[in-house]
């Protein structure tokens, strides 16, 4: 992130320091235009989130956006990378509650694996309250619809965030943590 001092000015590894960024370019499109989102400067307290996949998804990229997306919104991210097995997600959210755990898959089997991780979360009384969202390629089929799943939301995510408006979502829901405090459940916090 910007200020941070990779060593002198012209060495290998230098990242100067521009100044904050203002604005992050989501991959949408809106009337030809790229639609622009407007970048928030880190709290003194940035809140935690914890970002995952499903135990059989191997892909990086969508992890790389989400965080990056994450913390130019002010928050402070915990990627557990690819891979993770639903244990692993739950012992280290539960180690440090965070304000809000992102699910992302990408790989189509997410409706299949991700019931079971919801129901993990909500089982740790630690986590029971904590914000957990899901999205991505949900099912083979692509699916863009976010009511597609009933599954998810019944076991336990808050959202389902796919199709063209997911990441407007996740900055909505973004807005809306930080304005009425983390930790609260998403339903709390869009009220």
């Amino acid at each position: 992130m910007g200020g941070k001092d990779f060593g002198e000015p012209g060495a290998a590894g230098h990242v100067p320091d521009h100044g904050p960024i203002t604005a992050i370019a989501a991959p949408t499109v809106s009337r030809g235009k790229p639609v622009v989102y407007p970048r928030h400067q880190p709290p003194q307290n940035p809140p935690h989130a914890v970002l995952s996949t499903i135990p059989s998804d191997s892909h990086t990229w969508n992890l790389l956006f989400l965080q990056l997306t994450l913390e130019e919104q002010g928050w402070d991210v915990t990627n557990l990378g690819a891979c993770v097995p639903v244990h692993t997600l739950v012992t280290e959210s539960a180690a440090r509650p965070p304000g809000l755990i992102v699910v992302s898959t990408v790989n189509g089997h997410g409706a299949e694996e991700a019931p079971a991780l919801a129901r993990a979360v909500r089982a740790a009384p630690a986590l029971a309250r904590v914000p957990l969202v899901i999205g991505g390629k949900l099912d083979t089929e692509g699916s863009s619809d976010p009511d597609a799943h009933p599954a998810l939301t019944e076991a336990g995510f808050d959202a389902v965030l796919i199709g063209p408006n997911a990441v407007p979502r996740l900055l909505a829901l973004l807005d809306s943590l930080s304005q009425r405090g983390h930790g609260k459940a998403y339903a709390d916090a869009l009220r």
